[in-house]
């Protein structure tokens, strides 16, 4: 059983990959060069030395394998922990059970951290930050996991006793208040130059969070078929 849903969440962890990769060609690609010229107007491009990928390679052929790798290495994990919390998490068909996983995957891998240390675009920054960001974003991304992952068994237990709807509404302010938390604690880091476009700054972001909205949208919906396909609707049919 598992390893059929593991096949099926590779699969459709490329075909969400392919569905990212549009989004970013369109919407984000563009920006991308916006951010490029204002870096080459600001810094002398000879500078940086001598281009290893060029461009057009790294708009398209670079940009879909990346998107393909990173979405079929998301469906197997995904896959996985389908496998295990399906139909743990509530009684839900597979296919609901996938979308509640999709939903929470997002605020907790994309949505919470973007909203601490937002996306910048490439090239633009302080170079001398990069560690810095990248060990907090990560930390960030560990601590909303964690939240996540109690929430839900905060959840889980409260659901027994208090009822469906307010063991939701105590996991949902506990997961908001650790991350409340979280962001008031962490460090700032002021890398963006203070001359760089906010409309620029503000798109990027936005279109950074509408890609990972996409892959983890079409990973719910497609994984949900995808799994029925094998599990079919095991739910009591008395507790629909």
């Amino acid at each position: 059983m598992v390893p059929a849903l593991l096949s099926r969440g590779l699969l459709v962890g490329l075909v969400a990959g392919i569905l990212a990769f549009g989004f970013a060609k369109i919407f984000g690609e563009p920006l991308v060069e916006q951010a490029i010229a204002f870096e080459e107007h600001h810094h002398d491009a000879a500078a940086h030395g001598p281009e290893l990928v060029s461009r057009a390679v790294q708009a398209n052929a670079g940009l879909l394998v990346a998107t393909l790798v990173y979405g079929a290495s998301l469906g197997g994990l995904f896959a996985l922990v389908f496998a295990y919390w399906n139909r743990r998490i509530a009684n839900l068909t597979p296919r609901g059970t996938a979308t509640l996983l999709a939903m929470l995957s997002f605020v907790a891998l994309s949505l919470a951290p973007s909203l601490i240390y937002p996306a910048n675009p490439p090239s633009v920054g302080r170079p001398d930050t990069i560690e810095t960001r990248t060990v907090l974003y990560f930390g960030t991304l560990a601590i909303s996991i964690a939240g996540m992952a109690l929430s839900v068994a905060l959840g889980r237990r409260l659901r027994a006793t208090r009822g469906l709807w307010n063991a939701i509404v105590v996991a949902t302010l506990t997961y908001i208040g650790i991350m409340l938390i979280a962001g008031q604690l962490l460090p700032s880091v002021h890398e963006v130059p203070t001359d760089l476009s906010a409309e620029l700054l503000w798109k990027f972001r936005t279109v950074s969070l509408g890609m990972n909205l996409v892959l983890w949208s079409a990973l719910g919906i497609l994984y949900g078929f995808a799994a029925e396909r094998v599990l079919g609707d095991v739910r009591d049919p008395r507790k629909r």
